[in-house]
């Protein structure tokens, strides 16, 4: 099946899965460079200015390359090298990668990513985790990796609904994994946004799941309260507070204020515009990769110049950022609900792997894992098998630390084998 237009796809209405082969219409293309020739750049005293984010200087040439260098063709190619399936689950289109297992006795394990990725941030830790043998691992530890696109990004759209959110997303998982793959017990893993999700599962399919594995440690009610737009709840540093400390806790928090405000405060209104312009939304998105990643302001270190534009273009030709924005203003307009008064909430056995970028303020990479099951903001929320705390890496996990994701992967579910 060869689908990735709004119109194409709006015609797959088979329920089972299908293979799938992404191939963008030359004409979707064709536009495509024509809007980014005919950008309309902003009037900037300083083009390598970055004091207000990234620079005109630096955009003008990632867009040039964009235009003239980079080759779509070529992303298609490896995208269309794994297994690629989509299958209609409760209406709504779902994209995935599918790795078969090689191994005596591999676990279903469904992989989730987050905002602003894609399922390509898993293609680092795929083939290891399903057939470790051939990468020196033991093949006892081997999975059935299944990697989606999250409902409205990429190519499982268009949903055809509004209201989609994390615990929402979760029963598509659930529906995926179970009635239409067949499989009777799974595992799960997600980071970001997709950590959300995967919390999910093991807050309500707890007894249907091996375990699951999270990169971030994000609670279900995240997005609710009075400031469900800011992550801290309204947090002021105590007075008092050494300097380094205060700095730290600022520069965490100005990393991700902007993010979760606009998408759940102005979603609609930035999406005008961020549908319109390839730029604007390659600007927006950019940022993220750079801020929260552990480039230093550099994001080609951590990112190569294909691999960003391949996932604007991916963005872009599928028209989803208004629907993948959407998720956080859907988790504040339906909110989560428990679905057991039991403790903990998630039930599951979980796995972590904390990176070093993101330690919070004044801890270290030795103290991370007692510092976080000392913290009483976790306490009654998890049921922890394994902790990983790792040195390098920052928000886009599997990415930016594969090794130390496949490792405690492994680790977090060889013990319920």
């Amino acid at each position: 099946m060869t689908v990735i237009d709004d119109s194409t796809a709006a015609s797959v209405t088979a329920a089972a899965p299908e293979k799938f082969v992404v191939a963008v219409p030359q004409e979707t293309l064709d536009d495509l460079k024509a809007r980014l020739l005919a950008t309309r750049w902003p009037a900037d005293i300083r083009e390598d200015e970055t004091y207000y984010g990234t620079s005109v200087a630096y955009m003008k040439e990632l867009v040039a390359y964009w235009i003239d260098e980079f080759d779509w063709r070529a992303a298609e190619s490896d995208i269309n090298s794994y297994d690629n399936y989509r299958a209609i689950v409760d209406g709504v289109p779902i994209h995935y990668l599918r790795e078969p297992g090689r191994g005596p006795a591999p676990i279903p394990l469904i992989l989730t990513h987050g905002w602003p990725w894609s399922f390509r941030e898993w293609t680092r830790v795929v083939k290891q985790l399903a057939d470790p043998g051939s990468y020196g691992g033991d093949p006892a530890d081997a999975f059935e990796v299944i990697v989606p696109s999250l409902p409205g990004f990429g190519f499982s759209a268009p949903t055809g609904r509004t209201d989609l959110n994390f615990w929402k997303m979760s029963e598509l998982w659930h529906s995926l994994m179970t009635e239409h793959l067949g499989f009777g017990k799974y595992a799960a893993g997600g980071a970001d946004y997709g950590a959300l999700v995967t919390a999910q599962l093991g807050h309500a399919r707890a007894a249907d799941l091996h375990g699951i594995w999270l990169g971030h440690p994000v609670h279900l009610d995240v997005f609710q309260g009075e400031r469900p737009w800011d992550g801290t709840g309204g947090f002021m540093v105590p007075p008092g507070v050494p300097d380094e400390i205060r700095d730290g806790i600022l520069a965490f928090q100005y990393r991700y204020a902007s993010h979760s405000a606009v998408h759940i405060l102005d979603s609609q209104n930035l999406s005008f515009g961020l549908a319109d312009s390839p730029v604007g939304m390659l600007s927006w998105i950019l940022r993220r990769w750079t801020e929260w990643s552990e480039s230093g302001g550099e994001v080609e270190s951590v990112f190569p110049r294909d691999h960003l534009l391949a996932n604007a273009t991916m963005w872009w030709v599928g028209n989803t950022i208004t629907t993948s924005i959407r998720a956080y203003i859907n988790s504040t307009r339906y909110p989560w609900r428990p679905a057991h008064d039991r403790t903990p909430i998630i039930e599951a056995p979980t796995g972590f792997t904390f990176l070093g970028f993101e330690n919070p303020p004044g801890v270290t990479t030795a103290n991370r894992a007692q510092v976080f099951l000392d913290d009483a903001r976790h306490r009654g929320w998890y049921n922890p098998v394994h902790i990983g705390a790792h040195e390098h890496g920052g928000h886009f996990t599997p990415w930016e630390n594969p090794d130390a994701v496949i490792e405690d992967i492994r680790a977090t579910f060889r013990t319920g084998r």
